[in-house]
């Protein structure tokens, strides 16, 4: 039997898991860090590729390198009901992806994310605490920062004087009606990602669901078996990449032959993703589901921090802010951890 999950210890305080429950805050550590690369490979590539093309590459790719690994690190024999959490945890997290998606294109980059990146970790806090976990007062402290923190780093780089502005329904007069691109197409050159049709309060309400699936990931990884066993891992991924495919065929995306740039990319997203996905597994079965899930989802900032260093994309005063906030919030339940 591997360590007891954090969600069968009713009551328990994060203070009692000592040094296990710091292990704990690193690994979700290195999960953000995988899941913000992921999302930075994954925003390239969709610059000049299909949405959908890219996610059924890489999740395709994470599939591959989950079945390389897992056999030579997991012994045991999964139940049937961690297969089944896994499962869920992985079609959690592609229906969270494509809301994601889909709030860009009906709301700013700034609301979608901040309201995805906070709604999971809200949601994953409130599952925590109704399966008895009770963080302590300094965990509690940190995870409230952490909140505010997300927003922050999740913030557009856009000045207010360049904020999406609320485009029209209506050609203009003698000029020729524009068609909506298919869904998952790449954007034209040109074309402005963000804030395409202005129903601002479509693309909150797909931001919440974003949130909501992510959750679920975090809830159904969480109940998934324990940290030695990594097959429920495999089962999520499995189900990521068939609700992919089926998705992509949908939208006829499956007959488009990707580029060697748009592979290579697609390779680093799953790869990245890989990474997040294994160490979040780790971590959420060493540590309480209020507290990893909170941590992980901080992915913004190594988003951030790549785009400055790749990208040369500027670093506001906000997501500065932002940054700090999600230090002092990881030092706080680090530090409530190894009391």
């Amino acid at each position: 039997m591997g360590p007891q999950r954090a969600s069968s210890a009713s009551g328990r305080n994060i203070s009692s898991g000592g040094s296990s429950t710091v292990l704990a805050i690193v690994l979700a550590l290195v999960s953000a860090l995988g899941y913000g690369a992921s999302d930075f490979a994954a925003g390239v590539a969709s610059r000049a590729a299909s949405v959908l093309q890219v996610t059924v590459l890489s999740e395709g790719l994470s599939m591959v390198l989950l079945l390389i690994v897992v056999p030579w690190v997991s012994s045991q024999s999964p139940s049937a009901a961690a297969l089944w959490w896994g499962a869920f945890a992985g079609f959690a997290e592609v229906v969270g992806t494509f809301a994601l998606y889909l709030g860009f294109r009906h709301a700013a980059f700034s609301v979608a994310s901040s309201l995805s990146a906070v709604g999971s970790a809200a949601f994953a806090v409130i599952a925590g605490l109704a399966l008895g976990e009770r963080p302590g007062t300094l965990a509690l402290v940190g995870i409230a920062i952490a909140l505010p923190a997300i927003v922050a780093v999740s913030a557009s780089s856009d000045e207010p004087d360049e904020a999406d502005e609320p485009q029209s329904s209506q050609p203009e007069p003698g000029g020729p009606e524009e068609s909506a691109p298919e869904p998952g197409a790449p954007a034209a050159a040109g074309d402005r990602p963000r804030g395409a049709t202005g129903r601002h309060a479509l693309g909150v309400v797909l931001g919440i669901l974003a949130g909501a699936g992510f959750a679920g990931m975090f809830i159904g990884l969480n109940q998934a078996g324990n940290s030695h066993d990594l097959w429920p891992a495999v089962t999520a991924q499995a189900a990521a990449l068939a609700t992919a495919l089926i998705a992509a065929a949908a939208g006829r995306q499956l007959l488009h032959r990707p580029t060697a740039h748009t592979t290579l990319l697609a390779g680093l997203t799953g790869a990245a993703g890989t990474v997040g996905l294994i160490f979040y597994f780790l971590a959420t079965h060493l540590g309480l589901l209020a507290i990893t899930a909170v941590i992980t989802s901080l992915y913004p900032a190594s988003t951030i921090v790549l785009a400055r260093a790749m990208l040369s994309e500027r670093l506001t005063r906000f997501r500065i802010a932002g940054l700090c906030l999600a230090a002092a919030s990881v030092a706080l339940i680090a530090i409530s951890g190894a009391g």
